[in-house]
């Protein structure tokens, strides 16, 4: 690990911290992490230990927007979910008549693509051709194409299989609906109302947002993502072909993946309590609706559960072969824990709680939030720095997950954070 200032080292006492979590198992040390537990009327406490940047020795917070990969979903189905309250998207109807060009899975073509099985992995496709690469000014349609995106084996509606593509299609149909570019409509539909500093990518952050991103960062404490030392990138999206990053060359639908609406939200801790907090209240949080209830019930209710045979328990994208599944119930972009299930290793609590919510893993970043919706109680949390992870003792997700669901990270630390409050 690099050097750090004598300030920030009674905050950087993880190896104790996780050791509880992970007994006579090597941890790694993650270089930062932030636990946020909340109820209906807020926030309730705060831990944040670590550095947000290692090379400023900048420390983290709960207001520190971080990449939180896969939850970005759950905060795209909300927005969907506005759309189709306000009359303008059906989750049961064709997606090929809002795109503008017929999806279809090639040995199924009788078989109707929706939003209700994009958003449920449910949709017979596959990450196998990618769904990260189109540059701007491309079309994303064109990975479909490639054989490899579809499931061969199952129809849509048959079959769960955790695809990240799904959701830039999500994305493109909202685009094409609204006329709206994906970022600014997503502001406009959750994280503004919401009053969360967040974005997707960071074209519609502001400066002083971008200012306080943490750095995501290999194995070898190299920075992967978002080392932006202060300011805004130049270049918030996959450049086009020739290299240039002109936005005017958006079109509505056409490249839904560019603002990475599967992985690319970047939020806080505190901004994430806001949404589980959202969820908790039915679609109203702090005087403020959002969605009805009978939306949030629809959002988090399970559309799939785990059976021999009937979906793949984990992500293949991440690699992840666990010998339980991490992924037993799923609603619409909302994972639910904690199946009765021996095949099921999807209790990072260990308490046998149904939590709501979802996870998120990428750039050596575990991310999650989860609520109780009958207790009335949630938490969100991230850790960076997380490559290789150490294995959780209890479930499929890591110790270091199983450790801040828990809260067992933080009650190790003796200086773990800033404290309760908003």
């Amino acid at each position: 690990m690099p050097n750090r200032c004598a300030r920030a080292l009674p905050r950087l006492l993880l190896p104790v911290l996780f050791a509880l979590a992970t007994a006579s198992t090597p941890a790694a040390e993650p270089v930062a992490t932030v636990r946020v537990a909340f109820d209906r009327a807020g926030v309730t406490a705060t831990q944040a230990t670590g550095l947000a940047d290692i090379a400023a020795q900048r420390a983290v917070t709960a207001d520190d927007p971080v990449r939180i990969a896969s939850i970005s979903k759950l905060v795209l189905a909300i927005g969907a979910l506005r759309l189709a309250e306000d009359g303008q998207l059906d989750l049961d109807a064709d997606v090929s008549d809002a795109l503008g060009w017929t999806l279809r899975h090639p040995q199924h073509p009788d078989v109707p693509i929706t939003l209700r099985l994009l958003l449920s992995h449910r949709a017979g496709l596959t990450d196998a051709a990618g769904y990260w690469q189109v540059p701007l000014g491309g079309e994303f349609r064109t990975l479909l194409d490639d054989p490899r995106a579809w499931d061969a084996d199952h129809a849509p509606g048959t079959f769960f299989r955790y695809a990240n593509v799904g959701f830039p299609l999500v994305a493109a149909v909202m685009e094409r609906t609204t006329g709206e570019r994906f970022d600014l409509l997503m502001q406009r539909l959750v994280l503004a109302p919401l009053g969360i500093a967040g974005c997707y990518n960071w074209e519609s952050c502001d400066d002083a947002t971008a200012a306080r991103a943490v750095v995501l960062y290999d194995a070898g404490r190299a920075p992967v993502r978002d080392d932006l030392q202060g300011r805004k990138p130049a270049c918030g999206v996959t450049p086009a072909a020739d290299g240039r990053c002109d936005l005017s060359r958006w079109r509505a639908g056409a490249n839904g993946g560019l603002f990475s609406p599967q992985g690319g939200l970047r939020i806080s801790a505190n901004g994430l309590a806001k949404i589980g907090r959202l969820l908790l209240g039915d679609g109203e949080v702090d005087g403020e609706r959002l969605l009805s209830a009978d939306s949030v019930r629809m959002l988090v209710t399970p559309l799939w559960t785990l059976a021999p045979g009937n979906g793949i328990g984990h992500e293949e994208d991440s690699g992840n072969g666990e010998a339980r599944a991490f992924f037993c119930r799923y609603g619409l972009a909302a994972q639910t824990l904690a199946t009765p299930d021996p095949a099921c290793g999807d209790d990072p609590f260990g308490d046998g709680i149904a939590r709501v919510g979802h996870a998120g893993d990428a750039y050596g970043l575990k991310s999650g939030l989860w609520i109780d919706r009958d207790a009335g109680t949630g938490v969100a949390y991230f850790a960076t720095a997380v490559d290789p992870p150490p294995a959780g003792r209890h479930s499929a997700f890591t110790a270091v997950e199983e450790a801040l669901a828990r809260g067992e990270a933080a009650a190790a630390s003796p200086v773990a954070g800033d404290g309760p409050g908003d």
